[in-house]
C-alpha cells in the first residue's frame, strides 16, 4: 500500500488551533466571536497554502524523477551539478544527470560504458587497441567476423597502445523543451549539446591506467 499524505483543509486547522487556546470566559469557542473568526481566517492560510505545499513536497518532491522545487537540494546531496560540466543545463538535463548519479553502481565493462552513454542520450562505439606480440598474436584476418571496416584484434604499433581506447560519438544529444520539466522563458525550444557531460563521466569511471580518445568525426544529429 502506498503511503499518502493526509491533506487537511482550513476547518481542520481552525479546530486544531482552537484546541490549543487557553480555557476560560475570555476564550469562548463560539464560532461567531471575533476570536474564532480570527482563528478561522488564519487557519485558511494553512489549509489553502501551507498544507498543499507540504503534501506536494512529501508526495512529489521526494521522488527525484519528478522533483522541481527541491531539485537544487537533490543536486547538492549528490554533488551536482558536476564541476567539469561547464555548459548551462536545462532542467531536463539536470534531472538526467541526477538520476544517472543515483542509479550508478560502477563498472568497467563495455556494457557499463554503453549504458552510461545511453542513459544520457548518446550512442557511442568503443574500440580498444592491442599491440602485436610474437608468441601470443596470430597472423592473418583477426577481425571478429572478417568484415571490412571492423578492427583487427592485433595491430602493429607501440606497446603503450594497449592503455588507450577510443570512444566514437555517433550522435549529438538534442533536448526539446517539454511542458512540466522545462522553464518557460529560461530554457530554449531545442538545444543540441556537446558530449562534455559524457566525456566527464567516462573519464571519471575509466580504469585509472588508461586514457580515452574521443572521436567526433562521424557525429550526426540525434533524435
Amino acid at each position: 500500500m502506498i503511503d499518502v499524505y493526509v491533506r487537511r483543509d482550513g476547518a481542520d486547522y481552525a479546530q486544531a488551533f482552537a484546541d490549543l487556546l487557553p480555557t476560560g470566559e475570555a476564550w469562548s469557542r463560539d464560532p461567531e466571536t471575533v476570536l474564532m473568526r480570527l482563528v478561522r481566517g488564519q487557519a485558511e492560510v494553512w489549509g489553502a497554502v501551507v498544507d498543499p505545499m507540504a503534501a506536494d513536497l512529501l508526495e512529489v518532491e521526494t521522488d527525484p524523477r519528478a522533483t522541481i522545487k527541491l531539485l537544487p537540494d537533490w543536486e547538492r546531496a549528490y554533488g551536482l551539478p558536476d564541476p567539469c560540466v561547464q555548459e548551462t543545463q536545462t532542467r531536463e538535463e539536470r534531472l538526467l544527470a541526477l538520476i544517472e548519479r543515483i542509479r550508478a553502481e560502477g563498472g568497467q565493462s563495455r556494457a557499463f560504458f554503453y549504458g552510461v552513454a545511453g542513459r544520457l542520450g548518446y550512442a557511442i562505439e568503443i574500440r580498444e587497441f592491442s599491440p602485436f606480440m610474437v608468441g601470443v598474436s596470430e597472423v592473418g584476418d583477426t577481425r571478429p567476423t572478417g568484415n571490412a571496416g571492423e578492427p583487427y584484434r592485433w595491430e602493429i604499433g607501440p606497446p603503450e597502445m594497449r592503455f588507450y581506447w577510443r570512444v566514437r560519438i555517433l550522435n549529438s544529444r538534442v533536448s526539446w523543451f517539454r511542458a512540466g520539466s522545462g522553464q518557460a522563458g529560461v530554457d530554449p525550444h531545442v538545444r543540441i549539446s556537446l558530449a562534455s557531460d559524457l566525456e566527464c563521466l567516462l573519464r571519471r569511471f575509466k580504469p585509472a591506467h588508461t586514457e580515452i580518445v574521443f572521436d567526433y568525426s562521424d557525429v550526426s544529429a540525434g533524435a
